[in-house]
């Protein structure tokens, strides 16, 4: 394979090669927050104005290498639908599942990070108990371990899906869909921030304060309020944006 593959813009719509460069740079965030494994975890968003069709890494690029031409258009059925790449079958089963299940999703990121995994392998995953997770809390959902490239695990993730917005994927990792790249961003980075603060109050040997659950039941009434408008997770985005900016690389080629 040659990991440097590169597809012509001019070839493009204007709406394909915007949200190609939208999608390489979350993939340079991805990088910036320490959120990779390698080349194993994946990150797509749907091809505007191509229900169908959605753009993905070429497999065995590193997060901090991918640039916009360099990703795969592939589409939900498994084809290559543009230029040379080669598709990781757990990462198209994941992502083709979600986008035929939830045709109102645009962006599915997923990880294997240490503080995710990490609550994926218990029992009992996240409880109310920080302010971080109640940016999540009311649209979390579980998914129980399959194999992650077979198809019918594509269809059964659908159906978790269409539970919640935020996935823990038991035994494995972090998922989260937004109709916006940075929506999607937003909740990962509040899940796995979530994630986070639930090992350390795990590992401090005394019971967490636990938040009134009506004050847990208005803030999720709150911020699904937040999420529904079109500019949920710009602040965010717009700065992590000038993060990566500020380290010299250039995703947008």
């Amino acid at each position: 394979m040659n990991v440097v593959a590169q597809h012509d813009p001019s070839n493009m719509t204007g709406g394909e090669w915007e949200i190609r460069c939208e999608l390489a740079a979350l993939y340079r965030i991805c990088d910036l927050y320490g959120w990779t494994d390698s080349i194993n975890t994946h990150l797509s968003a749907r091809v505007p104005c191509e229900p169908e069709s959605f753009l993905i890494n070429n497999y065995g690029v590193l997060f901090s290498e991918i640039t916009a031409s360099s990703l795969v258009k592939v589409d939900i059925h498994g084809k290559i639908q543009s230029g040379p790449g080669t598709l990781n079958s757990a990462g198209f089963t994941i992502h083709g599942g979600i986008y035929k299940a939830r045709p109102d999703v645009n962006c599915v990121m997923h990880t294997h990070t240490r503080p995710g995994t990490g609550i994926a392998v218990l029992k009992r995953g996240l409880r109310p108990i920080s302010q971080d997770v109640l940016e999540v809390y009311d649209e979390l959902a579980y998914h129980e371990y399959g194999q992650p490239s077979q198809e019918a695990e594509g269809l059964a993730l659908g159906v978790s899906c269409q539970q919640g917005d935020s996935i823990i994927l038991r035994n494995h990792g972090l998922l989260t869909v937004g109709a916006t790249i940075p929506g999607a961003l937003h909740r990962m980075y509040m899940l796995n921030r979530a994630c986070e603060i639930e090992i350390i109050a795990r590992g401090l040997g005394e019971d967490p304060t636990p938040i009134d659950p009506g004050v847990v039941a208005e803030y999720g009434r709150r911020i699904k309020r937040q999420r529904a408008t079109p500019e949920f997770g710009m602040l965010e985005w717009r700065a992590a944006i000038r993060q990566i900016e500020g380290r010299g690389t250039n995703w947008r080629q």
